[in-house]
């Protein structure tokens, strides 16, 4: 086989990388209920296309991550994300996935489908719930 018949990623690839990223995420919200923006916001921090969004949001719903109600998510998993274990620091010159802020030392969450970051020092807090 040459490397033309090699099947080339697609957009349906990405998202799928991009939705089991979203999924694990979901998994690990430290919170008893949320409000969907604030967990499109986090779910932001993964992907900005509305499509991918919603199908994380549906995936998690009929998984069973979280239960959805007149706009209230309630995450039915009680694994968060600990900083001690799941949070890493690394060195270099990164741009915060959430806000864009330069940043020297960047925060990046390990969870089971890969590393989601690099996130600045308070923009870590808000997206693992420790802050508002």
């Amino acid at each position: 086989m040459d490397s033309h018949d090699e099947r080339p990623e697609t957009a349906v690839d990405a998202a799928d990388d991009r939705v089991a990223l979203g999924l694990a995420l979901l998994e690990r919200l430290e919170h008893e209920s949320l409000e969907l923006p604030a967990v499109v916001d986090r779910i932001e921090t993964v992907t900005s296309d509305p499509t991918v969004t919603r199908t994380i949001l549906d995936e998690a719903e009929l998984r069973g991550i979280i239960e959805r109600e007149d706009g209230i998510i309630r995450p039915k998993s009680r694994q968060y994300v600990s900083f001690e274990q799941d949070v890493i620091t690394k060195e270099g010159e990164f741009s915060c996935r959430r806000c864009g802020s330069s940043l020297s030392t960047g925060y990046f969450i390990k969870l089971d489908a890969g590393e989601l970051g690099p996130f600045g020092s308070s923009c870590i807090r808000k997206v693992t719930g420790r802050e508002q």
